[in-house]
């Protein structure tokens, strides 16, 4: 696994010797991670491998006593509303108000965050726009489909312009046109605009050959790079085999 490597540029997000448990139970074991600017990282687990406890943990939702996180060079815990604020984030479970209309949930968020209304509206048009959503503003988010309703969580994520997006399982139970469809525009932005993106999934499909993964699998970093070097370190074939290797009860 290629060593965390000191740069006198702040990764854009930084995760260092993090450990959790609920309990007995250990979620998270020394777990280690950078994301630069413009990354595409693929957090790649099974179920209960501990992606939401990692995300629940940058996002400040629980609170680890071990390791330190930080965001753009800000610790979570010193600093904690201004490393939130340069994060965007797509939690698991929807958290739209379905009886709200998709223009009144982004101004919700964008007042959150302190965006003057004119801007808010600039920019609730501009990522509709990019997500070919501009003619759903107007409707109330309960007359969506499951595929809309992330692209308007994407939307949300971005108004205040985050260096930062974490999405964790953005595409579950969602139909494969919709699930390719939303796995391209966020490549176009880390790859366009430059935001750094961790997708957590367990669908080998949504990773891309130039993306770069990190295999956790019982609160543990198995694997930590591109896909070529995870590929040559488990002698693998593909990504998928690769996967299963490190997922294992033997690789345990």
């Amino acid at each position: 696994m290629p060593t965390i490597v000191e740069d006198r540029v702040p990764a854009i997000l930084e995760v260092r010797g993090l450990s959790y448990a609920f309990g007995a139970k250990t979620a998270l074991d020394d777990v280690n991670l950078r994301l630069d600017r413009g990354q595409f990282k693929v957090l790649l687990g099974p179920n209960g491998a501990g992606k939401t406890t990692l995300f629940s943990l940058v996002t400040r939702l629980y609170q680890g006593p071990d390791g330190s996180i930080s965001v753009a060079g800000r610790d979570v815990r010193r600093h904690s509303r201004e490393a939130l604020s340069r994060m965007g984030v797509v939690f698991q479970q929807p958290t739209l108000d379905l009886d709200l209309t998709v223009r009144q949930n982004l101004l919700y968020h964008a007042a959150l965050h302190g965006l003057g209304r004119r801007f808010a509206l600039e920019r609730i048009r501009t990522e509709l726009e990019r997500l070919d959503m501009s003619d759903r503003e107007g409707e109330t988010v309960r007359k969506l489909n499951g595929g809309h309703r992330r692209r308007v969580e994407i939307a949300r994520a971005l108004l205040h312009r985050p260096p930062l997006l974490l999405l964790d399982e953005p595409t579950v139970g969602l139909d494969v046109p919709s699930r390719q469809a939303i796995v391209a525009h966020v490549h176009r932005l880390a790859r366009e605009d430059g935001v750094a993106v961790l997708w957590a999934t367990h669908l080998i499909d949504e990773v891309e050959e130039t993306d770069a993964v990190v295999v956790l699998h019982r609160g543990r970093v198995r694997a930590d790079g591109s896909r070529a070097e995870v590929l040559a370190a488990t002698g693998a074939d593909d990504l998928g085999e690769a996967f299963n290797r490190l997922t294992t009860k033997e690789a345990a």
